[in-house]
Parts: structure tokens; sequence; C-alpha cells
């Protein structure tokens, strides 16, 4: 993230989703930036491991094992962040699952566990986080969906629709924050070099990511290659930023052009 970017962010940040892939480099930037950070996973090994590498790297680096899909659970979390770090300010929520399989053979578990995480945690932290913020007057939020919300992907159906809710209801609750001085935005990933793309099918996923698959009606990634957890870290800080003042209700897509802007 470059300097004047991250100079522009002051307060308490939480990133759900902080044990691994784009919610751990989130975590990691933010701390880059100098700012307090709460970590918000149910990983607790992965989510211990990180907070101690951040803990050597900068100041105020709060872990607290959270299930987002539990809202009693998040309710808990977000009085003990704001109780330690003090008031938020920003929140990512980067927490995600991925089921795929074909729709007619998914099973209900498969579909309410996608759904339960992808959509609920993103309804159950930011309800928990709004709350606090509106009286204050200040805040930011950022919910990081994916570029199949709006393309459809064989195979994907359960993801993609749980990120299409959580991508609209972030921009529903920016409308209805605007008059409170809170922005809601959205970035939207394409194929990301994090586990979830590797637990499909290894390296097989990157290539087929990048040169398209026809049979599955799925384009290639125009730019030729597979996203950086980093850049879908800079697209979120540049939101949660003063940088982006003016900015609500968007839906940024980092995908290297794989759904040619849609």
């Amino acid at each position: 993230m470059t300097a004047p970017a991250a100079a522009a962010l002051s307060g308490v940040a939480v990133v759900t989703g902080a044990a691994g892939g784009i919610g751990a480099e989130v975590a990691r930037a933010l701390v880059a930036a100098g700012l307090p950070v709460a970590l918000l996973d149910r990983d607790i090994p992965a989510l211990w491991e990180l907070a101690a590498e951040l803990d050597a790297a900068g100041e105020g680096v709060l872990a607290v094992a959270t299930d987002v899909t539990d809202s009693a659970d998040v309710d808990t979390a977000v009085a003990k962040v704001e109780g330690e770090l003090g008031p938020i300010a920003y929140l990512v929520n980067a927490a995600g699952v991925l089921r795929s399989g074909q729709a007619a053979e998914l099973t209900d578990e498969e579909w309410d566990i996608t759904f339960a995480v992808n959509a609920g945690g993103v309804f159950h932290t930011s309800r928990a986080v709004a709350r606090r913020m509106v009286p204050r007057r200040r805040g930011a939020i950022v919910t990081v969906a994916s570029n199949a919300a709006g393309t459809p992907r064989m195979a994907m159906s359960a993801y993609a629709a749980s990120k299409a809710a959580s991508a609209m209801f972030t921009k529903c609750l920016g409308l209805e924050l605007a008059g409170h001085g809170i922005r809601c935005n959205v970035v939207a990933p394409g194929s990301t070099r994090t586990p979830m793309l590797t637990a499909l099918q290894g390296d097989a996923a990157e290539r087929a990511s990048i040169a398209g698959v026809p049979d599955a009606f799925r384009l290639g990634i125009p730019l030729r290659r597979i996203a950086e957890p980093a850049h879908i870290a800079d697209a979120v800080l540049f939101l949660l930023s003063e940088r982006a003042a003016h900015i609500t209700m968007h839906d940024l897509t980092v995908d290297g052009g794989a759904a040619l802007g849609a």
C-alpha cells in the first residue's frame, strides 16, 4: 500500500476471516499502515500464528476467536474489541467458504454453511459494528465478495449466490448509513492465489483460470495472471481510506478483466 493512502487511515480496524488468504493480507496491510487491528476467525491455531506475526510488526493487535455464523458470538467479539482497542472505525468482511458442485447435487448442509458464512457472517458483523458506528457518525465497511456474484459459474451456485447476497446487503447498508457519514463498499476479487483456490485443483486451477474453460463457458483472465492477495488488500485499503471519501455503495472488481468489466 502506498504511503499516502496508508496515511489516510486512522482508527481501530476489524477483519473477519483474518487467519488466512485475503483476510490475513488485509490485516497485514492495516498493521503496516499503523492501525490497531482486531483479527476475527474461528481457525484458532492459524489465528494465533498470525497474531504472533503481526505483534512483531506493529502494536495493538488483538486476536478474537469468533464464529461469524453465530450472532451472539459476533456481538461478544465486537464488544471485546471496543473494550480493549477502542472505537471501531473500519470493518473488513473477509470471512468466506467455498463449497463447489453442481446445483442439483449440492446437499442442504453445503448450501446452508455457504450462506451462513458468506452472507450471514457479513450481516452479523456489519450489524454489530454499524450499531456502534452510527452514534459516532464515522466509519467505513468493506465486504470482500467475488466477481462470481455477478457472473454465473458452473459448479459454484451456492458460492456465487451467497456472494451476491453479501454484496447487495452491503450496498443496502451503505444507503441506510450514508446519512450518518458511514461508507459501505464491496471489493469483488476474481481468481486469487489463496488456499481456497488451490484447494479446488491445485496448480491446475490457476492454469484453468488464466486460460479459461470453454466447456464451462468461462473466459480466461485478459491480464494473464492470477491476483495476489496483496492486490485485493490494496483495493480494500483504498476504499477504507479518506482517498475514497466520496465513494459508497460501490463494487470494485479486481479480477484482471476476467468478467470483462461486468
